[in-house]
C-alpha cells in the first residue's frame, strides 16, 4: 500500500488544532554566513592565523565529526523542584502574557510568562479542569513531572489550581515543535539531523523507563527544539504518562492515531516497547516527511497499524542509509516483545557508529560546499 504524504501546514493545523510558530529568514541567513565562514576558515588554516581568529571562525564553520556529539542540551535554568498545586491566583506570582501563545491542544493553551520576583522567563500551560476527575488527571501529570529530572525532559517549576483550571508553570524553550521542521519545505532536515534528534529522544525515554514511567503520547508535536538553530530537544506533555507496575497490567485507550502502537489499538497490555513503537514512527517521519500508517481517516490509519503495513519503497528513502532502515525495522514490529529497548536503540549503529556519522556529516559538508 502506497504511503500517504503527510498533510501540509494548513490541513495539519485544522487536524491538530494547534498554533504553529512561524519560521523566519534566520535559517537562510545562517546558511550564508556558515558558508562564508567555512571559506574563511580554510584560508586562515592555510596561513596559520592567530588563535583568536581561528576560534571566531570555528563557531560558524560546518560541523566536523568530532563536533557532532559535543553540543550538550542546556539544563533548565533552575534546580529540579517537587511541586504541588497552590490554591491561589497565578497572577500573584507571575505575569502571564495572554497574547504570546506558545502552543495548544486538547488541554488548552500554553502562554509565555515571567516570574515577578526574579524575571525568569517560563511557560504557563493552562489546562481546563472543572471536575475532580479532570483535576486528578492533571495532578497525575504533576506527580510524573516531579519524578523526572533529565535535560531532555521539560521541567516543572510551579503549579496553581482554581475552580475551572490548573496551570503548570514550566521551563521555557523557544525553538518551536519538532513537527514544524518536518513540514517546513524550506528546512533541509538531513539524516544526521535526524540521528541527533532521535538519539536525544531515546536518552529521554531511557531515563523515563528507568524511572518506570511510560510517556504514551510521543509524537513530533510533543518534542520541542531548544532554539531555532541547534538540534537540541526536550520532550513535553506528560498528561497521558503512566507509572508502569509490572504486576498491574496496564491498558490505555488514548493517544494520536498515527503514533499508536498495535497493542494500544487492540486494547492490550502496554509497557516500555509501546513508547519505542512511537520512536520508530517519528524516525520514519523525520527521514522521509511521510507518515507510515496514515490513512484517509482514523479507521484506515488504525487498520494499517494493526496489519503493520509499511515499507521503504518511496523515493524519499532512496538516499537513506541501511543503518537507519534497520533501526526503524527493529521498532515497527507488531509484537512488542521483539522491539528493541531505548538502551538497545542507543547502542544501535545508526545512533552510535562514529564512522557512519562522519560519512553522513562529510556528505552534508560536501553538498554545502557545492
Amino acid at each position: 500500500m502506497k504511503l500517504l504524504k503527510i498533510n501540509r501546514l494548513e490541513e495539519i493545523n485544522a487536524r491538530y488544532n494547534s498554533i504553529r510558530l512561524e519560521k523566519t529568514a534566520f535559517f537562510q541567513s545562517m546558511e550564508k554566513v556558515q558558508r562564508t565562514r567555512s571559506f574563511q576558515e580554510e584560508k586562515f588554516s592555510e596561513s596559520d592565523a592567530g588563535t583568536e581568529d581561528e576560534e571566531a571562525v570555528s563557531v560558524w564553520s560546518p560541523r566536523t565529526c568530532d563536533q557532532i556529539s559535543d553540543n550538550p542540551v542546556p539544563p533548565a535554568p533552575f534546580d529540579h523542584r517537587i511541586v504541588s498545586a497552590k490554591r491561589v491566583g497565578i497572577s500573584s506570582y507571575y505575569n502571564v502574557s495572554k497574547n504570546e501563545i506558545l502552543g495548544g491542544g486538547r488541554f488548552g493553551q500554553v502562554h509565555k510568562c515571567e516570574e515577578k520576583a526574579t524575571g525568569l522567563k517560563l511557560a504557563a500551560k493552562i489546562i481546563k479542569a472543572k471536575g475532580d476527575k479532570q483535576k486528578d488527571e492533571v495532578k497525575n501529570e504533576i506527580s510524573v513531572m516531579n519524578q523526572l529530572n533529565h535535560v531532555n525532559l521539560i521541567q516543572l517549576y510551579d503549579a496553581f489550581e482554581s475552580k475551572n483550571d490548573i496551570v503548570l508553570v514550566m521551563e521555557y524553550v523557544e525553538g518551536g515543535e519538532l513537527f514544524d521542521r518536518i513540514i517546513d519545505e524550506n528546512y533541509n532536515l538531513t539524516e544526521m539531523d535526524t540521528i541527533l534528534f532521535i538519539k536525544q529522544i531515546c536518552e529521554g525515554i531511557q531515563y523515563m523507563h528507568q524511572m518506570y514511567i511510560l510517556h504514551l503520547d510521543l509524537k513530533p508535536e510533543n518534542i520541542l527544539c531548544v532554539n531555532r538553530a541547534a538540534n537540541q530537544i526536550k520532550i513535553i506533555d506528560f498528561g497521558l504518562a503512566r507509572r508502569y507496575k509490572p504486576r498491574e497490567k496496564l491498558r490505555v485507550n488514548f493517544g494520536t492515531p498515527e503514533f499508536l502502537a498495535p497493542e494500544v489499538v487492540n486494547y492490550e497490555f502496554v509497557s516500555f516497547p509501546t513508547d519505542m513503537w512511537s520512536v520508530g514512527v517519528i524516525a520514519y517521519m523525520l527521514l522521509s516527511g511521510l507518515s507510515p500508517f496514515l490513512g484517509d481517516d482514523d479507521s484506515e490509519t488504525l487498520n494499517n497499524i494493526l496489519v503493520c503495513s509499511w515499507n521503504f519503497e518511496d523515493e524519499q528513502f532512496r538516499d537513506v542509509s541501511d543503518e537507519a532502515k534497520d533501526f526503524i525495522s527493529k521498532l515497527l514490529i507488531k509484537e512488542k516483545c521483539w522491539r528493541i529497548s531505548a538502551t538497545a536503540a542507543l547502542k544501535h549503529p545508526w545512533l552510535s557508529d562514529h564512522k557512519l556519522h562522519c560519512r553522513l556529516q562529510n556528505q552534508i559538508n560536501y553538498c554545502n560546499c557545492n
